[in-house]
């Protein structure tokens, strides 16, 4: 029963149509990182490619350093329009930090391609990391 628990936990989480959607729709996300047991959260730009997300960060960012020590992670995709309309997935998960090579490259032309402020502000590999981000767990509402 213990290895059927552990081998369900690697497991990455599995997206609806609806959920797919709108984490398709939406570019900013909320992300969860811990420091000595404290939170630490901060509004990203995100891709997701329908079973990771995807963001940039630096180097000396607090995130960074935080994912460093420990790979767990939260984030969140929300919509607040009113108390009886707000829509989110909110997700748990592990990182794994990306900073050459063909995969960094594939990033890095789908993030130049979606946000202005890559365009404008170019970086390369080993100047800034991409940060996968594998969901294990996830929940949703207020999706059609």
């Amino acid at each position: 029963m213990a290895q059927r628990s552990k081998a369900r936990a690697k497991r990455s989480a599995r997206f609806s149509k609806a959920e797919k959607r709108f984490l398709k729709r939406n570019e900013l996300c909320k992300v969860a990182t811990s420091h000595n047991d404290m939170p630490h959260v901060t509004p990203v730009n995100f891709i997701f490619n329908g079973s990771a997300f995807y963001f940039a960060t630096d180097y000396d960012s607090r995130k960074y350093r935080n994912l460093e020590k420990n790979k767990n992670v939260g984030l969140v995709v929300d919509i607040y329009e009113s108390p009886m309309d707000n829509k989110a997935v909110v997700v748990q998960g592990t990182a794994e930090i990306i900073e050459k090579g063909s995969e960094f490259k594939k990033l890095y032309g789908a993030f130049y391609k979606k946000f202005e402020w890559v365009r404008q502000d170019p970086w390369g590999e080993e100047e800034a990391p991409f940060i996968k981000v594998r969901p294990l767990h996830k929940a949703s509402w207020g999706l059609k």
